[in-house]
């Protein structure tokens, strides 16, 4: 259950003056509870925003059987571990509830229902706008999600087929989906969990459409998660890191070229680089070798109940669902301040702030090897120290 805070003001300012806060932090998910946990133990006066009726909104939406892909003892936010009980890989309910427990044992502040629409600089910092009353804030960190919007291809004639078509963000559990022919875009972890779901649930036939050759990991071998292989490597040459990860896909998948997926092209880290993190195997690879889970080429266009596939062939599914990822959704909100990259993702993260938009932070917008959770931490920490060095520097 959401904390809603009352509204303050600042000593001495009329009493229909803006509210103040040192620090207001958009989102509450576990990179915008990470940073408040962490400013308010640095004595730092925060505020959480969060637009939806409660914390943790897109963990509550995730499909039913979602685990996380990181081992719990590196997931654990800062000042917090996830329980023992929760196992190794952590369900979204475990999450949910850690993440609840993470807000109570913290005293995070948060008030929900509170959308973020705008900044504006002044004088004393910076102009929130919400869809309540505005706020002021010396300093805001952005968090509100890396899968924030949901993106669905605008794929030619879309809207004349006459099946069903989702994005994967609507997918729940494969019960809907018993007795039929469904196709699977996109080859992230979503896409290869929601197919390894969907195989085991009862459809008839799964396929999953590709375009580029995914590297493939186990998620552990032999008890030891490939995570840690990520923490321990993220330090050397990305050349070092690519040929690593080529010989640990050869040595523990194998080749699946006769399946359908030739090798990678590039290896994990310049995936990474690009946006692409590996799946990280929870049932796909055994699947794809009985032939209980299909690659077919990406999609070009839809034509009816007909899908056109880039190498000339159809397939007529019942069901398409879209595991095509999100996107951001920060240029409304920062978009003017010239601090985003071509592809929406913040310039800076973690404790610098843009020149362009001083003490602005953004965190959660990475998704690195070393696992999404375990930065967040690291960058809440980091956020921490640079909100309150620029305290101590203006005292």
């Amino acid at each position: 259950m959401a904390v809603q805070t009352s509204t303050a003001t600042v000593r001495g300012e009329p009493a229909d003056a803006p509210e103040h806060h040192e620090a207001v932090v958009s989102g509450a998910g576990p990179a915008g509870l990470a940073a408040a946990a962490m400013l308010q133990a640095a004595d730092v006066d925060t505020l959480v925003l969060e637009r939806a009726p409660d914390i943790a909104d897109s963990w509550r939406h995730h499909y039913d059987r979602l685990h996380l892909h990181t081992i719990r003892w590196l997931s654990g936010l800062p000042g917090l571990p996830i329980p023992r009980s929760e196992g190794p890989w952590v369900s979204r309910e475990g999450v949910i509830g850690y993440l609840e427990s993470y807000r109570r044992h913290h005293r995070i502040r948060v008030r929900c229902n509170t959308e973020v629409g705008g900044l504006g600089r002044t004088d004393r910092g910076w102009a929130v706008e919400t869809n309540a009353s505005p706020l002021l804030a010396g300093s805001v960190v952005v968090a509100t999600g890396f899968n924030r919007d949901p993106f669905l291809p605008p794929w030619p004639g879309r809207e004349s087929f006459d099946g069903e078509l989702i994005h994967s963000s609507d997918y729940r559990n494969p019960e809907p989906y018993r007795g039929k022919d469904v196709l699977v875009v996109g080859t992230g972890n979503s896409g290869a969990e929601i197919a390894v779901d969907l195989g085991e649930g009862g459809a008839e036939s799964v396929r999953i459409a590709v375009r580029t050759p995914p590297n493939i990991m186990r998620r552990d071998v032999a008890g030891f998660p490939s995570q840690a292989l990520g923490v321990a490597t993220r330090r050397l040459p990305p050349a070092v890191i690519d040929r690593l990860s080529l010989v640990m896909q050869r040595l523990t998948v194998g080749d699946l070229s006769s399946h359908g997926l030739p090798p990678p092209p590039r290896g994990v880290h310049t995936r990474a680089s690009e946006g692409v993190i590996p799946i990280l195997d929870v049932g796909l690879i055994r699947m794809l070798k009985d032939g209980e889970v299909q690659v077919v080429a990406a999609v070009e266009r839809f034509e009816g109940h007909d899908m056109v596939l880039v190498d000339g062939s159809r397939v007529q599914p019942d069901a398409v669902i879209a595991a095509t990822g999100f996107r951001r959704g920060l240029e409304p909100l920062v978009g003017r301040f010239g601090v985003l990259k071509s592809n929406g993702q913040p310039a800076v993260h973690g404790g610098r702030s843009d020149p362009r938009a001083p003490d602005i932070y953004f965190i959660g917008y990475t998704n690195p090897l070393s696992g999404n959770l375990r930065e967040v931490g690291i960058d809440g920490r980091r956020i921490a120290k640079a909100i309150a060095a620029r305290r101590a520097a203006r005292s």
